[in-house]
């Protein structure tokens, strides 16, 4: 790819720019979700993709370091070109930031990337995501694959610091416009095999607060923590495959404003799909979760929030947990099928609870949950403890709760909704049949469904 001399920048006999051609104009064009012209040419001055701040790795070279390539540390080059971005960029009037182009290849990431630097985009050429597990558990003869795709970066990080991306920075303001976009981030291997879920290693780690980072179009796959974001403020967590990873989404610490939505997410038998720390009005919605996470929505001390339009499939109970003193949410227009286990390697794995703790559990104050389709299939021979009849909701504790409108189907006689003692003033409308319903408060008002 040539240089385009013209354009002011230093270094530049160590530094090629993606735009310049053709060819680097088409593809970060399509990764960027531009259109670029067909009859785009060399050294085309036109192009917005001329400019200095936008970096293709598979061009890029560290001075003095001749031998680290994208392909053998994409890790080094984009700290270095981070490096670069801070060099030119000194002053805080002309930070614009930058775009890292990860076209699609097979990287190595030896060395963690430490991301401190505002409206920094690495976006890449699509997720890529590949199942290790059933790779990790089947014959493999004759496949056409054997690896994710895409842009695909191999996380081979020590120990010592095991993120691929470390997103942080000391001082004011808080770290904004942070995007990841399109590659997949896989962690390689469990420890001692396949099914452990346990390596280590974490694809994304957003350290200190932050504002309006975007995290789309990833895939994550084998790591054991795939994406944490600690003190969030409208984030937005879209679009993305994280699958085969000890847990999948871990919203840490605080956070405000953020949007999850339109992922597909299973974490691992001991760890979970969604978790969420002390969040106001955290929108989910349009997710698919999937097994096999010990539960698939964990919510702690979470106020005003919206669980809406999701679809959930669980083989333990305790798929959504409201736990804490969560205050004021919306659980609302979900289906949730509770299943068994049928893969091999994990079907005597369970999460420890039984079936008396319900399909959702909760415990807080003046939350709605409505108009919920429940799928219960679970063979009798496999509910705990045996002979009983299992909790579809279970409010746990709290005050001024409404239970309404839901709609259960099981292929054993359960109780739809059980009230603990602690609850007070709760409301349970047209959910069950009298039979369904169990209330331990002397102050529940139930309208059974016709």
């Amino acid at each position: 790819m040539g240089i385009d001399t013209t354009l002011d920048m230093n270094n530049t006999s160590r530094r090629k720019l993606v735009g310049a051609g053709a060819v680097g104009t088409l593809a970060a064009a399509l990764s960027l979700g531009m259109s670029p012209k067909a009859e785009a040419a060399e050294g085309a001055k036109a192009s917005p993709l001329n400019s200095p701040n936008v970096y293709d790795v598979t061009a890029w070279r560290i001075k003095g370091q001749p031998k680290v390539t994208a392909e053998s540390d994409i890790g080094a080059v984009i700290n270095d070109i981070i490096a670069d971005i801070k060099k030119r960029q000194s002053t805080p009037e002309t930070r614009p930031g930058a775009v890292v182009i990860i076209p699609p290849g097979d990287y190595d990431l030896h060395t963690q990337v430490v991301v401190d630097v505002d409206y920094l985009t690495i976006a890449g050429f699509g997720h890529g995501f590949f199942s290790r597990s059933i790779k990790d558990n089947v014959d493999t003869t004759g496949w056409l694959n054997l690896q994710p795709g895409g842009s695909h970066i191999r996380v081979l990080t020590p120990p010592t610091s095991p993120q691929a991306f470390l997103v942080r920075r000391d001082g004011s303001p808080r770290l904004s416009g942070i995007v990841f976009k399109d590659f997949c981030l896989d962690g390689v291997s469990f420890v001692p095999d396949g099914n452990s879920y346990k390596n280590g290693k974490t694809g994304i780690d957003v350290a200190s607060d932050n504002d309006s980072i975007h995290i789309t179009g990833m895939g994550f796959v084998y790591l054991e923590h795939a994406l944490i974001v600690r003190g969030a403020d409208a984030l937005r967590v879209h679009d993305n495959m994280v699958a085969e990873c000890g847990n999948c989404v871990e919203l840490t610490g605080a956070g405000q404003a953020t949007i999850v939505s339109d992922n597909l997410m299973g974490a691992g038998p001991e760890g979970v799909t969604l978790l969420a720390e002390n969040h106001e009005g955290l929108l989910v919605t349009g997710n698919n979760f999937f097994p096999r996470g010990r539960s698939l929505l964990e919510f702690t001390g979470c106020n005003r929030c919206s669980v809406t339009s999701n679809r959930f499939q669980g083989f333990y109970p305790g798929m959504m947990r409201l736990l804490n003193g969560c205050k004021e949410n919306l659980i609302t227009s979900n289906h949730f099928r509770r299943g068994t286990e049928g893969f091999p390697p994990f079907i005597d794995r369970t999460n420890g609870l039984d079936d008396l703790y319900g399909v959702i559990h909760a415990m807080g104050d003046n939350n709605l949950i409505s108009n919920n389709l429940f799928a219960y299939d679970v063979p009798p021979g496999k509910i705990a403890p045996a002979g009983a009849q299992p909790t579809i909701m279970l409010i746990a504790g709290g005050d001024g709760n409404v239970i309404a409108t839901n709609h259960v189907i099981s292929n054993v006689d359960t109780q739809h909704v059980v009230l603990d003692g602690s609850a007070t003033r709760s409301k349970v409308l047209d959910s069950g049949a009298a039979s369904t319903i169990t209330s331990y408060s002397p102050d529940t008002a139930i309208r059974p469904t016709p």
